[in-house]
């Protein structure tokens, strides 16, 4: 293959593949036909491919991108089994599309769960992992941010139109989300829902809620410093939402300390999590990349 980049990013291609129990699942992937190290996107617990369609424009017309739907969500099927909605059975899921897309290493980009499962690559299979970007995520998982996700994950009235959307988007994000231009609330919005013979739903199985009501927010969080202390051996860059209630400052600047080749990124007007869609964020993203890929 080429080793120059293209002037343009290329145009994302759908491709399908099985998980190890046959559920058929989906990536997208910005392909420009270069050698150079590529990027995993992996997103939230009821997020999508389509959240990293602006970092991937940002960044595939130097080297390829490939974005993960997990099981139940984005284009991915719907598993029958709402108790497969598991970090390790996705994880499993994630080394087999990777094995189907033929990539060996690359740099994780992992937006909250997307982290989760990035730290626990670094056990399944270190091999694979060049450096890694974890979005509003970190070893401790603040019990409040949790909380206010399990309120309204599967809950979620259908909307009656785009601009039922966006209205319904700010009420449920707007503490989160104190910066957001009317531009970046449609943004939103349309990352969330889809529209599809005239009626409204969100982009992930609302079944997904019944693992988060199985959890038990009383009891202690287990804290996941061990998974953390897996990634040393790469480059790490951590970013946080000013607003985040997942991610804790006290967390942020001890994983700081634990990490010899750590730097972190604070987003203004933004919380859990990060949207990637402003330009300071991506350029930021884009020369992390670049500098732990000449490492």
């Amino acid at each position: 293959m080429s080793t120059s980049p293209q002037s343009t990013p290329p145009m994302p291609v759908s491709r399908f593949c099985s998980a190890p129990d046959g559920l058929k699942l989906h990536l997208r992937d910005y392909d420009p036909g270069t050698d150079a190290t590529p990027i995993v996107c992996l997103p939230g617990l009821t997020r999508s491919a389509a959240d990293f369609d602006a970092l991937a424009q940002a960044l595939s017309a130097r080297r390829r991108v490939v974005a993960i739907d997990y099981r139940g969500r984005g284009l991915s099927e719907w598993d029958p089994n709402w108790k497969n909605y598991d970090v390790m059975v996705e994880n499993a899921d994630i080394l087999a599309q990777l094995t189907a897309a033929g990539i060996g290493e690359a740099v994780i980009v992992g937006t909250s769960r997307g982290g989760l499962h990035a730290m626990a690559l670094a056990a399944t299979r270190p091999a694979l992992l060049r450096a890694v970007v974890l979005n509003d995520i970190g070893p401790v998982i603040e019990a409040k941010g949790l909380m206010r996700i399990r309120g309204y994950v599967g809950k979620l009235p259908a909307p009656q139109s785009w601009s039922d959307a966006i209205d319904l988007s700010k009420q449920i994000m707007s503490s989160q989300f104190t910066g957001l231009s009317a531009r970046d609330w449609e943004a939103f919005a349309r990352l969330t829902y889809e529209e599809k013979d005239g009626r409204f739903q969100t982009r992930y199985d609302p079944n997904l809620m019944k693992p988060l009501a199985a959890l038990d927010l009383e009891a202690p969080i287990p804290q996941l410093w061990a998974q953390f202390e897996g990634l040393r051996n790469v480059p790490v860059l951590t970013l946080r939402g000013a607003n985040s209630d997942l991610l804790s400052i006290a967390t942020l600047a001890e994983m700081a300390l634990r990490h010899p080749r750590f730097s972190s990124c604070t987003i203004p007007g933004q919380g859990h999590a990060p949207l990637l869609l402003d330009a300071p964020t991506l350029e930021h993203v884009s020369a992390f990349v670049e500098t732990a890929c000449e490492i």
